[in-house]
């Protein structure tokens, strides 16, 4: 049964891992993975001070709880916590401090907490190699910063009751003014009444996506101004005090505070991350939001206020729904070239369109569909003639059921059926193969036709092997077993595709692929594994992110499931009002907001599926 492979990864014995730990002989700077994905250089260890340490900025990422302060580092790993301050040392939580543990580091602006820290809170290893230093993938990565340690004295400040502030909204990417001045001081700073009092920063992490918040607290409120500088951003607080200073983010962003005689500066060094700057009050806050995206194989969230017209986005609890008015936009499949991989950004780009979802399961050696892919009315794949099948219709509809299709040959001497779809002849086939302009086909003593739907003659009759031209129907055989069909251009022939089925009005379909399960048929779950041939104790049936395509009051519907089996899928695709829907490659396919193999068109390069895929795409266009 052909499925969509998974990589695994094998996890050492835990006996083995325990052994590797207790034998690891001296330190050595080292590359780290998390979760099976090896991390830039910047996020490796150290060697500083004779011990071997790791960015405190990164620790988030492994699911640690970290307050990033010189003076007052915090490291919390459930109930276990270890604490840093340097006229103390350290000091432990929930665990005992067997020896002595290295202090803290800071290299530039970078703090580095001892590798020995994190072995001690029980954070969980992978491997722990002279090569590599892998972790475990966390359950969360922690999105607030631990507050100061209650056991060391507070900062004194003076804060004056807030007053009233009316909320405003400012996009940084459209601030066009002139970078902030750098900071000069040409006289004694004034004592200023209004006070940043506290920075506040949290950082959440999904699926590559990044999203940053930092919250500066003031005495009082500010008009501030909003500047772009080449690799962020910067807020001009007028008449505002505050402690200069700078500051690695858990991001790895860099936030500046500097103080001249007109007020205060906070600048935030995002790099590639899209920023919005806003205020609240009571008491008053500037909040800077940033989302950066840490891979390119996942793109930015969905943004639901910038969708075009006829497209509508809902949310309810882990399953997303993007629907398309039918009649502004149109499904189809497209594909990366035959044998090739492209990413769905790409395909969605060609098409014009607006969204793309992955579509069906595909060989990962040959990049090749493994069932049925029609396209303007052609088959490219051939159906496997199990799995649960969705048509696009000329109309914007989709239809779903079991087509069990193939290339017929007419003439005055009857019908014949082709045996394959395929670029590789054999003599006692009638093969058939849609050109791409590359594919060789025929082969030594074997005669190919080319033709066309409907056209009713054949256009050329070629001996031997040769490149058809792309989009070109070709028929192959041994002229000596199927003496019955044409020999030479002109000659009448009739081919169309015979879709074998009377469960939907699939003659009228120009687009076609096989995916499954079928999960909903007339607003009922009707998932059916022994049906379409699907392994139920295999991965590809776990429970995992699940997406479809389905039919939501009439308008065609990417669906994505963040996490379950295709039954709870079903159900829950029931219990949100589809009709129809038929699972598309669901352990490879991310959500409506990454990359894919099929897209679905409307205008805001929505995407959602595998980052690099051959398998045909579903565009919806104008």
């Amino acid at each position: 049964m052909p499925v969509l492979p998974v990589p695994v990864r094998l996890r050492p014995p835990l006996w083995a891992l325990a052994t590797a730990l207790l034998t690891l002989g001296a330190a050595q700077a080292r590359p780290v993975a998390i979760g099976g994905s090896v991390q830039a250089a910047s996020v490796g260890t150290r060697l500083l001070g004779g011990a071997e340490m790791l960015p405190v900025w990164s620790l988030p990422r492994l699911g640690v709880e970290v307050r990033n302060d010189p003076q007052d580092l915090r490291l919390k790993w459930g109930a276990r916590e270890l604490r840093y301050a340097p006229e103390r040392g350290w000091r432990a939580l929930g665990l005992s401090l067997n020896g002595s543990l290295p202090a803290p580091q800071l290299q530039g602006q970078s703090l580095y907490a001892p590798l020995a820290a994190l072995r001690l809170l029980g954070v969980p290893l992978e491997a722990d190699t002279p090569g590599l230093l892998a972790f475990s993938a966390p359950l969360r990565v922690p999105g607030e910063t631990l507050p100061p340690s209650p056991d060391l004295p507070p900062v004194l400040s003076s804060p004056t009751a807030p007053s009233p502030v009316v909320p405003t909204t400012f996009s940084a990417d459209a601030v066009t003014t002139a970078p902030p001045p750098t900071q000069t001081t040409l006289g004694p700073v004034p004592v200023f009444g209004n006070q940043l009092q506290t920075v506040r920063v949290n950082r959440e992490l999904h699926r590559q996506v990044e999203t940053q918040r930092v919250v500066l607290e003031l005495s009082a409120p500010v008009v501030h101004e909003v500047q772009r500088i080449t690799d962020g951003l910067a807020v001009r607080l007028p008449g505002v005090g505050l402690t200069p200073g700078e500051q690695a983010l858990p991001s790895g962003d860099r936030l500046t505070l500097e103080q001249d005689a007109g007020g205060g500066w906070v600048r935030l060094h995002t790099g590639e991350g899209r920023s919005e700057v806003f205020t609240l009050a009571d008491p008053p806050r500037i909040v800077i939001d940033t989302v950066t995206q840490l891979s390119r194989e996942v793109p930015p969230p969905l943004d639901p206020q910038a969708l075009p017209a006829g497209v509508t986005y809902r949310q309810l609890g882990g399953l997303h729904l993007l629907s398309f008015d039918p009649a502004r936009f149109q499904a189809r499949v497209v594909s990366a070239p035959r044998g090739s991989f492209a990413e769905v950004a790409q395909l969605v780009t060609q098409t014009g369109g607006v969204a793309g979802v992955n579509a069906s399961y595909f060989d990962l050696a040959s990049a090749l569909p493994v069932d049925l892919v029609v396209s303007g009315g052609l088959m490219t794949a051939a159906s496997l003639e199990k799995r649960a099948t969705v048509g696009l219709l000329p109309g914007g509809g989709l239809i779903f059921g079991y087509p069990r299709p193939r290339y017929r040959v007419r003439g005055a001497f009857g019908e014949v059926q082709a045996n394959a779809v395929t670029s590789r002849a054999r003599p006692e086939w009638l093969t058939a193969f849609v050109g791409d302009g590359q594919t060789l086909v025929g082969a030594a003593g074997l005669l190919t036709l080319h033709v066309q739907l409907g056209a009713g003659t054949v256009t050329r009759a070629v001996s031997g092997p040769h490149v058809p031209p792309a989009g070109t129907l070709t028929l192959t055989f041994d002229p000596a077993r199927f003496a019955q069909l044409p020999r030479q251009a002109g000659e009448p022939l009739d081919v169309g595709l015979d879709w074998r089925t009377d469960d939907a009005p699939w003659p009228q379909t120009r687009d076609a692929l096989s995916a499954g399960p079928l999960l909903v048929q007339a607003g009922r779950p009707v998932t059916d594994p022994r049906r379409e041939g699907f392994d139920t104790g295999a991965s590809i049936w776990r429970p995992t992110r699940q997406v479809a395509l389905g039919l939501w009051r009439g308008q065609p519907t990417i669906a994505y499931l963040e996490h379950g089996t295709p039954e709870a899928f079903a159900a829950a695709l029931v219990q949100a009002g589809l009709s129809d829907a038929c699972g598309s490659t669901a352990a490879a396919a991310p959500p409506p907001t990454a990359r894919a193999a099929t897209a679905t068109s409307a205008a805001t390069s929505t995407r959602c599926g595998a980052a690099r895929c051959p398998t045909p795409s579903c565009s919806c266009r104008r």
